[in-house]
């Protein structure tokens, strides 16, 4: 009895998914700033700044978790649904990241519609993964249960509506982009922003199999 009191317990994952899932947010909404305002090269580099220390205080947070399971003895959840999911969550802000420094790296000069909508998707998917999260200390109630599962399924959704844009998007750029090196720049953002809603399901799914073991 003694030995299992003197054990490390419980640690505090679930703020620190919490946390996590607050970066991705940060990351996300500076992401669409800075395409919205790519016009204003001041602006472009603020919010891409922003997109950068976002990740980069996403990373702390996953180190702090990795660190914490080995001292933990005994966890909230299963020890590998801890690791996978913070992982996952991870390479979100890491897909935001690159697309950041993709747009600069390839010196695009101007958005196209269809970076805007493929953004917005993805915007959108991080905050349910951020909603998803925080409803995760109390899975054991059905409200919280329910309302994971439902932020869970609008994640599925809106990584449809990205997969459809994508088509679109590249449709319209083969046909009617004249300029090789425009396209493949292009296509690189395309690809990249839609994996962000990719990961995001990543997420959904995780946290879904997390609800369904443990509410």
């Amino acid at each position: 009895m003694l030995f299992g009191k003197l054990l490390p317990r419980e640690g505090n994952f679930f703020e620190l998914f919490n946390q996590h899932g607050g970066f991705i947010v940060d990351g996300a909404r500076a992401f669409i700033l800075m395409i919205q305002n790519y016009d204003d090269l001041s602006l472009r580099e603020k919010y891409a700044t922003d997109v950068i220390n976002a990740e980069r205080a996403a990373d702390r947070v996953t180190a702090e978790v990795n660190r914490l399971l080995h001292k933990t003895f005994i966890t909230p959840i299963d020890r590998e649904q801890i690791h996978g999911l913070i992982n996952a969550m991870d390479d979100i802000v890491d897909l935001l990241q690159d697309a950041t420094e993709t747009m600069s790296l390839y010196d695009v000069h101007k958005m196209t519609d269809e970076v805007l909508r493929l953004g917005d998707i993805s915007a959108r998917c991080c905050e349910r993964v951020q909603h998803a999260v925080s409803l995760l200390p109390r899975i054991h109630h059905a409200d919280a249960a329910e309302g994971a599962i439902k932020a869970c399924e609008e994640i599925d959704r809106l990584e449809s509506d990205a997969d459809r844009v994508m088509r679109s998007a590249m449709s319209k750029l083969f046909r009617e982009e004249p300029d090789v090196r425009e396209l493949i720049k292009l296509k690189t953002i395309y690809e990249l922003l839609e994996s962000i809603s990719d990961r995001c399901e990543d997420v959904a799914n995780l946290i879904e199999g997390v609800v369904l073991e443990n509410s």
